[in-house]
Protein backbone atom coordinates (compact mmCIF):
# COMPACT_ATOMS: atom_id res chain seq x y z
CA UNK A 1 0.00 0.00 0.00
CA UNK A 2 1.20 3.30 -0.59
CA UNK A 3 0.90 6.57 2.00
CA UNK A 4 0.10 9.97 1.02
CA UNK A 5 1.53 12.56 3.75
CA UNK A 6 0.52 16.45 3.10
CA UNK A 7 2.62 19.30 3.87
CA UNK A 8 2.80 23.16 3.62
CA UNK A 9 -0.62 24.26 4.90
CA UNK A 10 -1.00 27.06 6.79
CA UNK A 11 -2.11 30.98 7.24
CA UNK A 12 -1.67 33.77 4.38
CA UNK A 13 -3.23 36.76 3.67
CA UNK A 14 -4.99 37.23 0.76
CA UNK A 15 -2.58 37.58 -2.50
CA UNK A 16 0.00 35.49 -0.90
CA UNK A 17 1.39 31.93 -1.65
CA UNK A 18 1.89 28.83 -0.14
CA UNK A 19 3.20 25.45 -1.38
CA UNK A 20 1.93 22.16 -0.35
CA UNK A 21 3.72 18.73 -0.71
CA UNK A 22 2.45 15.43 -0.57
CA UNK A 23 5.01 13.08 -0.02
CA UNK A 24 4.66 8.91 -1.34
CA UNK A 25 5.83 6.31 1.02
CA UNK A 26 5.21 2.20 1.50
CA UNK A 27 4.87 0.08 -1.52
CA UNK A 28 5.55 2.51 -3.87
CA UNK A 29 4.36 1.68 -7.59
CA UNK A 30 4.04 4.12 -10.67
CA UNK A 31 0.68 5.89 -10.33
CA UNK A 32 -1.54 6.07 -13.30
CA UNK A 33 -2.02 9.98 -12.21
CA UNK A 34 -1.78 12.07 -8.76
CA UNK A 35 -4.46 15.38 -8.08
CA UNK A 36 -5.09 17.94 -5.70
CA UNK A 37 -8.60 18.13 -4.15
CA UNK A 38 -9.77 20.72 -1.74
CA UNK A 39 -13.38 20.56 0.85
CA UNK A 40 -14.38 23.64 2.45
CA UNK A 41 -16.88 23.76 5.36
CA UNK A 42 -20.41 22.51 3.76
CA UNK A 43 -19.19 22.06 0.53
CA UNK A 44 -18.21 18.75 -0.99
CA UNK A 45 -15.09 17.76 -2.04
CA UNK A 46 -13.95 18.90 -5.03
CA UNK A 47 -10.82 18.65 -7.92
CA UNK A 48 -7.90 21.31 -8.07
CA UNK A 49 -5.91 19.88 -10.10
CA UNK A 50 -4.37 16.97 -11.89
CA UNK A 51 -0.93 15.86 -13.38
CA UNK A 52 -1.05 12.56 -15.55
CA UNK A 53 1.94 10.05 -14.86
CA UNK A 54 1.89 8.98 -18.60
CA UNK A 55 2.09 12.23 -20.19
CA UNK A 56 2.64 14.60 -17.48
CA UNK A 57 -0.88 16.52 -18.67
CA UNK A 58 -2.05 18.79 -16.32
CA UNK A 59 -5.65 19.60 -15.59
CA UNK A 60 -6.99 22.70 -13.68
CA UNK A 61 -10.20 23.49 -11.73
CA UNK A 62 -11.40 27.09 -13.48
CA UNK A 63 -11.38 28.88 -10.51
CA UNK A 64 -7.73 28.20 -10.05
CA UNK A 65 -6.18 28.41 -13.24
CA UNK A 66 -3.33 30.87 -13.74
CA UNK A 67 -2.74 31.06 -9.87
CA UNK A 68 -1.88 27.46 -8.99
CA UNK A 69 0.50 25.13 -10.19
CA UNK A 70 0.53 21.09 -10.25
CA UNK A 71 4.06 19.30 -10.40
CA UNK A 72 5.57 16.26 -9.52
CA UNK A 73 9.14 15.08 -8.43
CA UNK A 74 9.51 11.48 -9.37
CA UNK A 75 12.82 11.24 -7.70
CA UNK A 76 11.58 12.07 -4.38
CA UNK A 77 8.26 11.01 -4.64
CA UNK A 78 6.89 13.90 -4.40
CA UNK A 79 3.89 15.72 -5.63
CA UNK A 80 3.66 19.92 -5.36
CA UNK A 81 1.04 22.11 -5.77
CA UNK A 82 2.13 25.80 -5.74
CA UNK A 83 -0.68 28.54 -4.83
CA UNK A 84 0.11 31.71 -6.12
CA UNK A 85 -2.46 34.75 -5.45
CA UNK A 86 -4.33 32.77 -2.88
CA UNK A 87 -8.15 34.40 -2.21
CA UNK A 88 -10.52 33.58 0.63
CA UNK A 89 -12.48 31.50 -0.91
CA UNK A 90 -9.16 29.23 -1.50
CA UNK A 91 -9.90 28.27 2.63
CA UNK A 92 -9.97 24.72 2.37
CA UNK A 93 -8.57 21.25 3.53
CA UNK A 94 -6.55 20.45 0.70
CA UNK A 95 -5.89 16.29 0.06
CA UNK A 96 -4.03 14.67 -2.01
CA UNK A 97 -4.88 11.65 -4.15
CA UNK A 98 -3.21 9.12 -6.12
CA UNK A 99 -4.55 7.03 -8.53
CA UNK A 100 -2.68 3.59 -9.24
CA UNK A 101 -4.75 1.54 -11.20
CA UNK A 102 -6.66 -1.49 -11.56
CA UNK A 103 -8.83 -0.25 -8.65
CA UNK A 104 -6.42 0.92 -6.10
CA UNK A 105 -6.48 4.37 -5.42
CA UNK A 106 -5.66 6.35 -1.94
CA UNK A 107 -6.00 9.58 -0.02
CA UNK A 108 -3.96 11.60 2.45
CA UNK A 109 -4.87 12.70 5.64
CA UNK A 110 -5.28 17.00 4.15
CA UNK A 111 -3.45 19.83 5.03
CA UNK A 112 -5.65 22.62 6.26
CA UNK A 113 -4.86 26.33 3.97
CA UNK A 114 -6.60 29.52 5.13
CA UNK A 115 -6.29 33.05 3.33
CA UNK A 116 -7.67 35.61 5.41
CA UNK A 117 -9.02 38.95 4.04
Amino acid sequence: QVQLVESGGGLVQAGGSLELSCAASGSIFVSNAMAWYRQAPGNQRELVARISTSDGNTDYANSVKGRFTISRDNAKNTLYLRMNNLKPEDTAVYYCYGDYGMGYSTWGQGTQVTVSS
